[in-house]
């Protein structure tokens, strides 16, 4: 089995004739932590949503862990093990924390969604709605062993956020803060347990404590071996728990490699700041 879990070749997306992703290939191993960094508008929003199936790509492949993707729906992509959190939070304002998470369970479910395959056949779309409603309703022994590991893994992934989330479980998610709406969306996508989590500035918004605990937890994440691509702003947490970084600039990939060594890079310092100077502490939020 191959080293290497998401492979990308050659991946373009234009907008309008403008090239928001131009041509850029790059890896991520097995249980590796790889930060995209880059200036405003430099492409790295626009690759997560590609990798994720949130848009296509207009040329390149994708693959997750040796099968193209980049053809695949966003829902197809997450049953192919890829969980992500968005740029600027979603979270369903009316659900509790529990009910939040359990929504990120939708695409594992089995026994409560038999005849699935079918939902996509116009004619016949009716058929696992009739048997989702039974089961809803009368249930099975199956239906009700899928539920007791559902509320296994909803109670596991508040226990993530403890000192956070648990006091909160039954809350709705319109009355957390923002840094724990923000927690529970990274809880949705982890109760997947993703072959490869995606995190869209996940600390975007959070004060200096808050952002610590959630490196923290990142570096949790790193040492179980969990395999992450990240776009975060904050270049100390960056630097902190990548093994290695990726800068764009334009579309395109100006620099990649050890932090030590993109921190370092004539071509990054002035990507970010148009003079030769450190990124030590540079804040970019």
């Amino acid at each position: 089995m191959s080293d290497v879990l998401l492979d990308v070749r050659d991946l373009e997306r234009h907008f309008e004739g403008l090239a928001a992703v131009d041509g850029i290939s790059f890896t991520v191993g097995r249980g590796e932590v790889v930060s995209i960094i880059g200036p405003n508008g430099s492409g790295k929003t626009t690759t997560l949503n590609l990798v994720t199936g949130a848009l296509r790509p207009n040329g390149g492949t994708i693959a997750l862990d040796g099968e193209r993707i980049d053809r695949a729906d966003s829902a197809k992509i997450a049953e192919h093990g890829i969980a992500r959190t968005f740029q600027n939070g979603r979270v369903f304002a009316t659900l509790s924390v529990a009910d939040n998470i359990e929504v990120g369970l939708h695409s594992t479910l089995r026994a409560n969604r038999p005849f699935r395959r079918l939902s996509n056949l116009f004619l016949l779309r009716w058929v696992p709605l009739l048997a989702e409603l039974y089961i809803a309703i009368v249930g099975t022994p199956a239906s009700r062993r899928e539920q007791r590991r559902i509320d296994e893994v909803i109670a596991a992934e508040i226990d993530r956020f403890e000192a956070r989330l648990g006091p909160r479980r039954d809350d709705p998610a319109y009355s957390l803060s923002y840094a724990n709406r923000r927690r529970t969306e990274i809880a949705r996508a982890l109760a997947l347990d993703p072959k490869l989590l995606v995190l869209d500035e996940p600390t975007a918004g959070m004060n200096q404590s808050e952002t610590a605990e959630v490196l923290q937890q990142l570096l949790e994440l790193k040492a179980a071996g969990q395999t992450i691509l990240l776009v975060e702003h904050k270049l100390d947490l960056v630097m902190t728990v990548s093994d290695r970084v990726i800068v764009m600039d334009g579309g395109r990939i100006i620099a990649q490699g050890r932090p030590e060594e993109v921190r370092r890079d004539t071509a990054v310092v002035e990507a970010y700041l148009g003079r030769r100077r450190g990124l030590g502490g540079v804040d970019l939020v």
